[in-house]
């Protein structure tokens, strides 16, 4: 990997706990000079959690720069999967924390996708009340979204990301190097939530993903826009947090899409559908929904379902019961009052929080997305 020179660095500057977005080409291979000049010293303890395939390709390079700096390191390897984001792997998690005798001033590092990110980052929170959590995300994914803004969490059998803690990272170090080695598969769930982030203010992200003749792969996007598309994604996501951090407000608009496409991971089966890919059929969803309630065009919803197929993504509504699919979404963690709230689209580039959609509207909505 050839080192970035001078990395982007995006401040998220929350007034308790700030912390530095950091992405460039090679960084992975600095983590530990990042941690120093964060604050972390040298010979704290640190326990890194990855999966094996990421541990395979990464592991080696990250430990050996933790070691470099005297940082007392030790790795934790989990499964693979979805299905992972479960109180036992948390356990698994604790037990290694206790066996390298973590104290409130060591960290936790978690090197792989959202679901190790989630799950190490609710691990940090509930050990010892709270330890230090970095996270460096190997997923498009992750890196675009679920590695930042502290939001931690694992799933339960009535619903995604119902056990949870808000738990702020104390960096995040994102090397777009890696994406070489990610799934195709994977790459593209990442593109439904960089596509959000162009429904929700960025119309600049949007054309240029819609102009882009290959938005599916990293080769067809090319390093400068994919590296364009990073920082973007990441600002995006570094403003809201920002404004809104722990999602009392503005920040429930990062949920476009989610309501439904939770539905689909739950109601389909953990892992059946990838996080990425069941948000493209959600977006798809909503969008269908706000045309049906007048909020959008029918011309606005067509760009946004022809720019998810452009990136490899599904818009197809699986065949689920309309009952458990409402059943679902009002077990939801967005649902307020017993009112279910859903980000919907007003144009490309604009959308807004509507509580007041009645059941039958959902259950049109799904009638109609079943023919």
């Amino acid at each position: 990997m050839a080192m970035t020179v001078t990395p982007c660095r995006i401040n998220v500057g929350l007034e308790r706990n700030p912390y530095d977005v950091v992405i460039g080409n090679g960084v992975l291979g600095n983590v530990g000079e990042e941690l120093l000049l964060g604050s972390v010293k040298p010979g704290s303890k640190v326990l890194v959690v990855s999966n094996s395939d990421i541990a395979e390709l990464y592991g080696d390079l990250c430990l050996n720069s933790l070691k470099k700096q005297d940082f007392n390191v030790e790795m934790l390897t989990i499964g693979s999967g979805e299905q992972q984001k479960n109180l036992a792997t948390v356990a698994q998690i604790h037990d290694a924390a206790f066996a390298c005798k973590l104290e409130r001033n060591s960290i936790m590092l978690a090197l792989g996708g959202g679901v190790v990110g989630d799950i190490t980052g609710f691990a940090a929170a509930t050990w010892l009340r709270g330890i230090g959590i970095i996270q460096i995300p190997t997923t498009l994914l992750a890196m675009v979204d679920a590695a930042i803004g502290g939001k931690t969490g694992i799933n339960h059998p009535g619903g995604k990301n119902l056990i949870g803690a808000f738990h702020q990272p104390k960096l995040v170090l994102i090397d777009p190097s890696t994406l070489n080695t990610l799934p195709l598969r994977e790459f593209r769930a990442g593109m439904a939530e960089v596509i959000k982030y162009g429904m929700l203010g960025d119309f600049e992200l949007f054309n240029g993903l819609e102009s882009c003749q290959d938005p599916s792969s990293p080769q067809g996007l090319g390093q400068i826009q994919l590296e364009s598309i990073l920082q973007r994604s990441a600002a995006a996501k570094v403003r809201v947090v920002i404004a809104d951090e722990r999602e009392s407000g503005l920040r429930a608009i990062l949920n476009y899409g989610h309501t439904f496409g939770h539905a689909v991971e739950t109601l389909c089966g953990y892992g059946t559908w990838l996080h990425g890919e069941a948000v493209a059929i959600g977006m798809a969803a909503v969008g269908e929904l706000a045309v049906q309630l007048g909020s959008w065009s029918r011309c606005d919803a067509d760009r946004q379902s022809r720019l998810i197929v452009k990136a490899g993504l599904p818009t197809v509504w699986p065949d689920l019961r309309p009952d458990d699919v409402i059943k679902t979404m009002q077990g939801d963690k967005k649902v307020r009052d017993e009112q279910l709230r859903l980000v919907m689209p007003t144009a490309i580039g604009t959308v807004n929080i509507r509580d007041n959609i009645t059941r039958e509207e959902i259950l049109h909505c799904l009638e109609r997305l079943s023919t």
